[in-house]
């Protein structure tokens, strides 16, 4: 039995009623292990993945790989063999100056004087001086090399045939043009990273041309800097020689003007540029601030002896006879008092006393009185020689603006005679600059390293073009990958299904040749067979009570391995003992009658239009050469197949079999284009969409299961027919599917080939790798016009 513990059975739904939201998510759950969510798993990358495809296109890949490979040689065949030379100059920048700068702006000077030299070397004018040192405009073989890149150049260097125009059908203008234009072409200056060297590389097709451009380049720079500098100092000396005597004569009038106007206006001019009368002013201004800072100390004394404090002002305090008469004084009063506790102030000893005291004091008075006449009189001289000052600066200041006025044009001369001298010193220094350089001669260059002749041409270099050209069609070749995999919208593999339909993939049956078909299904020991008794027990655990009772067996298009897998899986069921019945529910192009030789003139057709005998009902019902297998035709072909299909009569025919079989398998038309199929999945506990490799698109199975769910339909998975299990890349990727295991026992002819309803078709009428390249154009072909009609 498909399920010992199952208690009661599951009637089918009524005509005209669907099931419900809840119905079809509790089936969606019972009988798929990835529920309802499984469409929105996180999809991570896969770097085997990218391996798969190698395989997949290993050939594809291979032929492009030679492609690449001799297309690197063909090119590497088509250039012109070039050397390389190299010379190594050092720039020697100048330093008698550098003291002058701080650290920044000479480096920055430094970087400057690079650059320019570099591109001193890459000028016309060094290019036209190389020309002329060397004589390569009279040299036929420079100025008409071969081409660089030409299909002659296989020729040339298979057969060494080449014919170069002659040098006599260009002017000498020209030759040189076209010599100083192949120097600068050719010439590459770099400067070396973190040094004061310049690399002068030169490249040519003639070794012994490389190696001289590049040392005369080098030589004539060096050359040209020399009588350049030469010339520049001869030039500046002889200018600057003429500005001295101009400037020195200049600074002689310009004097004389000077110290004839100081002698007529009378004026004297101390050693620091100053006015006699301006230096008075300035001691005046600087005797007159202390005059009245002496004045405010001496004032505030006499204030403070003015209020009665004399006796505490510090010449008073700092006097020492009057310390020493207060010391006394203090001793004397505390006598007296001590003595008046005893005495009493009557007694001679204590009037004798009182009038030391009195004595002391006067004393004390006087010498404080003196202190502070002392203090009075100096306040009196300060104010006298602050007004003795004043009058003073105000004569002074009298004069100044009398010196001013006769100052002015004093000043202008004197302007001119600092202008005059400064100028003056100015030139005196560059003369003797310039010629102790002239003299010297240094050179700003030099050369380290001569360039020497190359062995070898530095240009092809096989190794590149061909990692070039390799890398080049290796991308062209992921390219088409990419293009051929966006056109193929069909499904491949089982992932693909499981991600894109969100289905339990129950099942992955095997490709077979049309012409292995009945031999692989009739041998129990085959590959077929083994995967048909997978699916077998995918279906027994697809629900938490077991094997749906009824069984719906459909696809998204036609001739994609349904009804086979109907007639497999009564077999397979009715092996364990199940008493299984099959329901031809194809009433338009039915096909499970050839499968079990029967003929087809009565069956389910006729049972819903009651055009049959009730004495010959039971007769409807056939049993086959298959123990416990009964089959139920299609009938007579109807012209409404959909509407006995959706009669509540087939609704009750279906509850009733249920009852009686233990199994009941309906082998529906195929979903796309018909509404048959989503009528039958609602009379059914379960659906099985068969779908087949590189056949169906995922549009068309997308909007098949959209139309099956939208009837009710528990779909409980999916079962990929039509998978080419013995292909390579198949097995390197999906490692569970090894054919080898499938064939166990005796051995079976190897499967390749399809799984297909093979109706009304002789098994050879097309090769198998012919429908396959069809299926795989028109696929392409549909995906294409899907996104170009979705495309916004």
């Amino acid at each position: 039995m498909l399920d010992r513990n199952r208690q009661s059975q599951i009637a089918g739904p009524r005509h005209g009623q669907a099931l419900s939201a809840d119905l079809y998510y509790d089936g969606a759950q019972n009988y798929s292990p990835y529920g309802r969510d499984y469409a929105a798993r996180d999809e991570r990358f896969n770097p085997l993945k990218l391996l798969f495809y190698v395989v997949q296109y290993r050939w594809l890949i291979v032929m492009m790989a030679v492609a690449g490979l001799v297309a690197g040689i063909i090119v590497t065949m088509m250039q012109t063999p070039k050397y390389q030379a190299t010379t190594q100059l050092e720039v020697l920048v100048p330093s008698a100056k550098v003291f002058q700068d701080i650290e920044v702006v000479s480096e920055n000077s430094d970087l400057r004087a690079f650059l320019t030299a570099r591109e001193k070397l890459k000028s016309r004018a060094l290019a036209q001086r190389v020309v002329f040192q060397l004589g390569l405009s009279e040299k036929p073989d420079f100025l008409f090399p071969t081409p660089s890149f030409s299909l002659s150049n296989i020729f040339y260097r298979a057969f060494g045939i080449s014919k170069s125009p002659s040098i006599q059908e260009k002017t000498p203008e020209e030759r040189e043009a076209m010599a100083i234009k192949r120097v600068l072409k050719d010439l590459t200056v770099n400067l070396v990273t973190n040094t004061s060297l310049l690399s002068i590389t030169f490249v040519d097709q003639k070794p012994r041309y490389a190696s001289d451009v590049a040392n005369q380049v080098a030589q004539s720079f060096i050359d040209q800097r020399l009588d350049q500098t030469s010339e520049t100092s001869d030039l500046a000396r002889q200018f600057i020689q003429e500005q001295v005597l101009q400037v020195k004569q200049k600074l002689q009038k310009s004097e004389e003007e000077l110290v004839t106007y100081a002698k007529d206006a009378g004026i004297t001019v101390t050693g620091d540029d100053k006015s006699l009368i301006g230096s008075n002013i300035e001691a005046l201004n600087t005797a007159l601030a202390t005059a009245i800072q002496d004045r405010l100390d001496a004032g505030r004394v006499v204030d403070q002896i003015d209020k009665g404090r004399g006796s505490s002002l510090s010449p008073v305090l700092e006097s020492d006879g009057l310390q020493k008469l207060s010391e006394k004084l203090a001793d004397l009063k505390s006598q007296y008092q001590q003595k008046l506790s005893i005495l009493k102030p009557g007694f001679p000893e204590m009037q004798q006393l009182q009038s030391q005291i009195k004595e002391l004091t006067r004393l004390y008075n006087n010498g404080v009185l003196t202190i502070t006449d002392s203090l009075r009189l100096k306040y009196q001289e300060a104010q006298n020689k602050e007004a003795d000052l004043k009058s003073k600066l105000a004569e002074m200041e009298k004069q100044q603006v009398v010196f001013n006025d006769k100052n002015i044009k004093y000043t202008i001369l004197k302007r001119e005679v600092d202008s005059n001298r400064s100028q003056y010193d100015s030139l005196i220094t560059k003369l003797n600059e310039v010629g102790v350089s002239s003299e010297l001669k240094t050179q700003s260059a030099a050369i380290v390293d001569f360039a020497t002749l190359p062995v070898s041409p530095y240009s092809p270099r096989l190794i590149i073009n061909l990692a070039i050209a390799l890398a080049l069609f290796m991308a062209l070749t992921a390219s088409i990958i990419y293009i051929i995999e966006l056109l193929n919208n069909t499904f491949t593999n089982p992932e693909q299904v499981e991600r894109e339909l969100g289905l339990a993939m129950l099942g992955i049956l095997p490709l077979v040749d049309d012409r292995e078909l009945t031999a692989s299904i009739a041998d129990q020991k085959s590959g077929l067979s083994e995967a048909y008794r997978s699916l077998r027990t995918s279906l027994q655990f697809s629900g938490a009570e077991g094997a749906p009772r009824s069984l719906l067996v459909t696809s998204s298009e036609p001739s994609e391995g349904k009804s086979t897998t109907s007639f497999k899986l009564g077999q397979d069921f009715a092996a364990l003992g199940a008493k299984v019945l099959l329901i031809d529910g194809d009433l338009r192009k039915p096909n499970l009658h050839r499968l079990f030789g029967l003929d087809n003139a009565i069956g389910l057709s006729n049972l819903l239009t009651n055009t049959v005998r009730k004495e010959d009902v039971a007769g409807i019902f056939r049993t086959t050469k298959y123990p416990n297998v009964t089959v139920l035709t299609s009938g007579t072909i109807p012209p409404n197949p959909a509407d006995l299909l959706s009669s509540p009569k087939m609704a009750l025919i279906v509850t009733n079999l249920g009852k009686r079989f233990d199994l009941v398998i309906v082998d529906a038309p195929p979903i796309v284009g018909l509404s048959d199929a989503p009528i039958l999945s609602r009379l059914a506990e379960g659906t099985l969409v068969v779908i087949s490799t590189n056949q169906v698109t995922r549009k068309a199975a997308k909007t098949a299961l959209k139309r099956l769910r939208a009837a009710g339909a528990n779909v409980i998975g999916a079962a990929m027919s039509k998978f080419a299990v013995n292909k390579f890349d198949y097995n390197y990727a999906y490692k569970y599917m090894n054919y080898q295991y499938y064939e166990h026992g005796a051995g079976t002819p190897k499967i390749e080939g399809k799984v297909d309803d093979g109706a009304g078709q002789p098994a050879h009428a097309k090769s198998p790798a012919f429908k396959r390249l069809v299926r795989r154009l028109r696929s392409g072909v549909d995906g294409f016009v899907d996104r170009a009609k979705s495309a916004p």
